[in-house]
């Protein structure tokens, strides 16, 4: 059973920065051989992609809202993906999670269970 976790997510002021982590286990194969995204899911809203990273890491996505501000990375030897977070805004307040696309279908087929970002103004 494939199982992500993350880990990093705490209050932080406008401004400043933190990085989450994500260690999948039960993966068949490397970390780097799955589209891994981050997505994340503030009060009333709905749940939205924040990143994502392809297989062998040859492409990125970012929504608009974090470009330039948010790095989405993975440490294969690790079997660990990263979203380093520079510039928090308010807005960016929310549970963030991972998810590992283990079948290479463009679906996200586990979530791990999320990290609450707070970001105070």
């Amino acid at each position: 059973q494939v199982q992500p976790v993350e880990s990093g997510g705490g209050l932080v002021q406008a401004g400043g920065s933190l990085r989450l982590s994500c260690a999948a286990s039960g993966l068949t194969f490397s970390i780097s051989r799955y589209r891994m995204g981050w997505f994340r899911q503030a009060p009333g809203k709905e749940r939205e992609l924040v990143a994502e990273l392809s297989r062998s890491s040859s492409n990125t996505y970012y929504a608009d809202s974090v470009k330039g501000r948010f790095t989405i990375s993975r440490d294969s030897a690790k079997n660990t993906v990263y979203l380093q977070m520079n510039g928090l805004k308010s807005e960016d307040t929310a549970v963030y999670y991972c998810a590992v696309d283990a079948i290479g279908d463009f679906r996200y087929d586990y979530w791990g269970q999320g990290t609450q970002v707070t970001v105070s103004s």
